[in-house]
């Protein structure tokens, strides 16, 4: 999150093969959303989404290795990151598990955490198509008006991420 002005702009440079969009925003925060489809059952994107660390991007991390998180995909489970030298970061806890279906997360990403405000994450999995369609909601609420403003630049981040799954879930690699 050190480098994170840096990473946002790199993330709207390369966002692709998703539709996400800044659903709506006003005096109480945001909402975010993008949807894509995945070459795989749900039941594998499910699995890929508990291995964080291996399709999030180092870019948007504290400690410049996305290894570091972890997500155990069960009710309280901590989206945790280490931290060299002893320290760590909660990114957000699981709010709500379906397995195969959703994941909620209450979560204030990146510079929202240190804003006090209220985020939930959401996760949807939906078997189409023969693979499964992805759709990731992001309802922040109680941002301030620069925070509000830097929506478009949090749905690119989340954009990337979603885009880096669908790779990781189809070929190995994020």
């Amino acid at each position: 999150m050190q480098r994170y002005g840096l990473a946002v702009v790199a993330a709207l440079a390369i966002s692709s093969a998703s539709h996400a969009a800044v659903v709506d925003k006003g005096a109480y925060g945001f909402r975010l959303k993008t949807a894509l489809q995945i070459a795989a059952p749900p039941a594998k994107v499910w699995q890929a989404i508990g291995e964080w660390g291996h399709w999030w991007s180092d870019l948007h991390t504290y400690s410049g290795k996305a290894i570091n998180i972890t997500l155990p995909l069960a009710a309280n489970g901590c989206l945790c990151e280490t931290i060299p030298g002893g320290g760590s970061v909660r990114h957000g806890v699981v709010e709500l598990v379906i397995p195969n279906q959703t994941l909620r997360l209450d979560a204030a990403f990146g510079p929202l955490q240190d804003e006090g405000v209220g985020g939930a994450y959401t996760l949807t999995l939906k078997a189409k198509d023969g693979g499964t369609e992805l759709t990731a909601t992001y309802n922040v609420g109680g941002a301030r008006d620069d925070m509000i403003s830097a929506a478009p630049d949090i749905d690119g981040v989340l954009s990337e991420a979603a885009s880096r799954l669908k790779r990781y879930v189809e070929t190995g690699k994020p």
